[in-house]
Parts: structure tokens; sequence; C-alpha cells
């Protein structure tokens, strides 16, 4: 039985990579901080691990995650209020299929896009 899942994505930079999700999009940082190289957030029932990927051409990264949420609009609001860089084609809107999403890029050109089922 399949109980949850993880997305490991790429960062270049340890450092950069968790001030953008601790700092600006509000997660917490979980388990160990003695690995130099991976790093592990939480925020919610949302869990993200990335490795470190020093070679790495953001614009050839093709590192995606989508993220269901409950309440689109009063995180997207949020993600405003902290000044969250909201993708260029990525603001909120209702999608043909049925939701309501938004993206965003993190450092390393990793696109998270929030939805919710309308």
């Amino acid at each position: 039985m399949l109980a949850e899942i993880h997305p490991k994505l790429p960062m270049r930079d340890k450092g950069k990579t968790e001030n953008f999700y601790l700092d600006l999009l509000g997660f917490k940082l979980l388990g160990s901080t003695s690995f130099p190289d991976y790093l592990m957030v939480k925020k919610d029932q949302i869990e993200l691990h990335f490795f470190l990927f020093p070679e790495l051409n953001p614009l050839e990264n093709y590192g995606q995650v989508y993220i269901r949420v409950e309440t689109i609009e009063k995180v997207y609001q949020d993600f405003l209020e902290r000044k969250v860089p909201i993708h260029p084609n990525g603001p909120l809107q209702s999608k043909p299929w049925g939701q309501m999403e938004f993206s965003i890029l993190d450092p390393d050109h990793n696109l998270l896009t929030f939805g919710q089922s309308l």
C-alpha cells in the first residue's frame, strides 16, 4: 500500500534553497542539517527533498511538482504578501481541466504548481 510521496529535486546551493523555502515560502526545516548535500523541508502535509547538483543549469532543469491545496486563494494571497515571484505564465487562474492553479519557480527553476479542484 502506498502512503506518501516526497519528491526529490535538484539544488545548486543548499543555503539559497533553504532560504527560499524557509524564509520566503514558510516551510520548516526537517531532519538533520549535518548533510551538506541534502535538504528536507516541510509545510503542512507537504514534504520536499533536495539533492546537491552544483553543475545544474537552471534553464535546462525540468524538475516539477504539483501541490494540491485546500484554499488556493489564501495560499496565493499569502505568497503575494511575502513577495514570492509568481511565474510569468502562471498567475492564479481557472484551467479547462477543472483546476484553479498558479505556479512559481524556485532558485533552481524547479516548477511548483499549486492547484485546487473547482
